[in-house]
C-alpha cells in the first residue's frame, strides 16, 4: 500500500514505464498487423475529435491508463492511415518498425544535439549513417550530409548559401539592401511550393523567382532556363540560383541536371537539386542517370522519411562545400563554447535550429535491419508494381497515363468521348469522389496543365501486386 505520508512522483517511474511501454509496443504491433483491415481513409467530420476533447488540461493525474484507452476510442478513428497498403496519395510516408525503433531509442535517451560535447554518439552517428547513405546514392566522397527535418528546410538553407555565396557575405552583413542588383532564382514552372516559401523567406521576393517552363516530359526546359537567365542579364538583374528537380511532386518529372550544372558553372550559380521523393531510388544503380550530372550540383536533399521507409522527420541535406554552410549559419555564443570545437564537427551550424533530435538512430536501425540488399528489393517492387498499372490503364481507352511513368507515380484520367474542359474535371472528381467513399483506397488529385487528373503513388510498405489489382479494379467500377 502507498504511503500517504510520500509525495506524489512527478515523473513516470521506470517501472510503470516498463508496464506501459510494453502494452504500447503491443499496441502499435497489432496496429500494424491489422492496418490492411481497416478503412484506409477516416470518416470522422471536421472538428469533431476537437469537440469531443476535454477544453482544459486535467488538474488531476489520470495515469496512462487513459492515454491508452484514448488511443482506441478517439485517436485511432480521427486517422487517415498512411501506412495501409491501399494508400496511393501524396506519396509514400513510409515508417518501417525497425525505424519505430530506432526513433524510440532516440525519445529515451532524450538527449539534445547543441554542441559535439553535449551528445557525442549523436554526431558521430549522424556523421556516419549519412555517409552510408552517400555510398549507397553512388555519390563521391565530395559531399559532406547533415540530417534535417524536411526537405522545406533544407531548400531554405540551400537558397539562403546561395545569396550569400553570390553577394559575397553582403546579405549577412547589411541585408538584403545592400544588394545592389536584385537576385534571382530559377526552378521549373512544376516544382514544389516549398521552392517558393524558400525563395520568399531568403529574401528574394516572389517577383525574382522564375517558373521555367517544362517539355513534354514535364522536366525544366533547358533552352528557355538558359533564356530566362539571360534576359536578368540584360536587365541589370543577377541570377542567384537554380533549383533543379528530380521527381516533382505532380509526375514525378526528372528536370535534366547536368544541363542545370553547365548553366549554373557558366554563370557562377548555385545549383541546389530537390529529390525529396525521388532521391530514394539512387540507391538503385539502374535510376542514376536520372540525375546524372549530381556531381556539379553545389546541394541536395532527398527524404529517407519518404519512400525509403524511416519514420518522419529525416531529410538527408549534403553540400560539397560545408564550410561555406558552417560559415553562412553559424553563431558561437559563449555558452556553447567547447576545448574541442576545432577537433569536431557542431550540426549546430549546419541548419537553422540550434538543438537537434537524434535522428540518427532511426535512419542507422533501418539499414542495419535491413541493409541495402533489401531495401533495393523493395524499391524494384514497387517500380514493377508501377509499371505493370501503367500498362493496364494504357491498354485500357479511354484511361489514359498523362506523362512519363519515371518512378512510382502513375498520372491518369479516364476521358470519355465527348468530355473536355470543365464536364471533364468534374467527372474525374466525381469518380474520384465515388471511390474514396467506398474506403477502400485513398488516391490524391492534382491539376496538369490547369485540368484535373489523378495521381497514384505506389509504395507503402505493405503494398503487393494484389493491392495494385485490386486497385485497378476499383477504379475502373468507380467510373461506371
Amino acid at each position: 500500500m502507498d504511503d500517504p505520508d510520500e509525495p506524489a512522483p512527478l515523473s513516470m517511474s521506470a517501472e510503470d514505464f516498463r508496464r506501459y511501454g510494453h502494452r504500447l509496443i503491443d499496441w502499435i504491433a497489432d496496429y500494424r498487423a491489422g492496418a490492411a483491415a481497416r478503412p484506409v481513409q477516416t470518416e470522422v467530420a471536421p472538428g469533431a475529435l476537437a469537440h469531443d476533447l476535454p477544453a482544459s488540461a486535467p488538474e488531476a493525474a489520470e495515469g496512462f491508463e487513459a492515454v491508452l484507452r484514448d488511443l482506441d476510442a478517439q485517436i485511432l478513428p480521427a486517422l487517415s492511415h498512411w501506412q495501409h497498403p491501399n494508400f496511393f496519395g501524396y506519396f509514400p510516408s513510409n515508417s518501417d518498425l525497425a525505424a519505430v525503433l530506432g526513433d524510440l531509442a532516440s525519445t529515451g535517451l532524450g538527449v539534445l544535439g547543441l554542441t559535439w560535447q553535449s551528445a557525442p554518439a549523436l554526431t558521430e552517428l549522424e556523421q556516419r549513417t549519412t555517409d552510408w547513405l552517400r555510398q549507397l546514392l553512388g555519390l563521391s566522397a565530395a559531399w559532406s550530409g547533415v540530417l534535417q527535418d524536411t526537405a522545406s528546410a533544407c531548400t531554405l538553407v540551400a537558397l539562403l548559401c546561395a545569396r550569400e555565396r553570390t553577394t559575397d557575405h553582403a546579405a549577412t552583413r547589411s541585408g538584403l539592401q545592400g544588394v545592389a542588383a536584385p537576385l534571382c532564382v530559377y526552378t521549373s514552372a512544376d516544382a514544389h511550393s516549398s521552392v517558393d516559401k524558400a525563395a520568399l523567406l531568403a529574401g528574394f521576393g516572389r517577383e525574382f523567382l522564375r517558373k521555367v517552363p517544362v517539355d513534354a516530359a514535364r522536366a525544366m526546359d533547358p533552352v528557355a532556363l538558359r533564356a530566362a537567365i539571360e534576359a536578368d542579364l540584360r536587365a541589370g538583374r543577377r541570377p542567384c540560383a537554380i533549383v533543379a528537380t528530380t521527381g516533382t511532386t505532380t509526375t514525378t518529372a526528372m528536370d535534366p541536371v547536368d544541363a542545370c550544372a553547365t548553366l549554373a558553372r557558366e554563370h557562377d550559380l548555385w545549383l541546389h537539386v530537390d529529390a525529396a521523393m525521388a532521391g530514394s531510388a539512387m540507391l538503385l544503380p539502374e535510376c542514376r542517370a536520372m540525375w546524372h550530372g549530381i556531381e556539379g550540383a553545389d546541394s541536395l536533399v532527398l527524404n529517407p522519411h519518404k519512400w525509403l521507409g524511416v519514420s518522419f522527420d529525416c531529410s538527408a541535406y549534403y553540400v560539397r562545400d560545408p564550410q561555406h554552410l558552417v560559415r553562412v549559419m553559424s553563431t558561437n555564443p559563449s555558452y556553447l563554447r567547447t576545448a574541442v570545437d576545432d577537433e569536431v564537427v557542431n550540426y549546430r551550424d549546419w541548419g537553422i535550429p540550434l538543438g537537434r533530435r537524434f535522428r540518427a538512430l532511426k535512419l542507422w536501425s533501418l539499414l542495419r535491419t535491413h541493409g541495402a540488399e533489401r531495401l533495393r528489393a523493395r524499391l524494384r517492387r514497387d517500380l514493377d508494381n508501377a509499371r505493370w498499372f501503367a500498362q493496364q490503364v494504357e491498354a485500357t481507352p479511354p484511361w489514359r497515363v498523362l506523362a512519363p511513368v519515371a518512378l512510382q507515380t502513375v498520372c491518369i484520367r479516364h476521358e470519355p468521348t465527348g468530355l473536355d474542359g470543365d464536364a471533364l474535371d468534374r467527372h474525374t472528381l466525381a469518380w474520384l469522389d465515388r471511390l474514396h467513399r467506398t474506403r477502400q483506397a485513398w488516391l490524391t488529385p492534382a491539376q496538369l496543365d490547369g485540368r484535373w487528373m489523378v495521381r497514384v503513388s505506389i509504395g507503402a510498405l505493405l503494398t503487393e501486386r494484389r493491392h495494385v489489382e485490386q486497385l485497378w479494379a476499383s477504379l475502373r467500377r468507380a467510373v461506371q
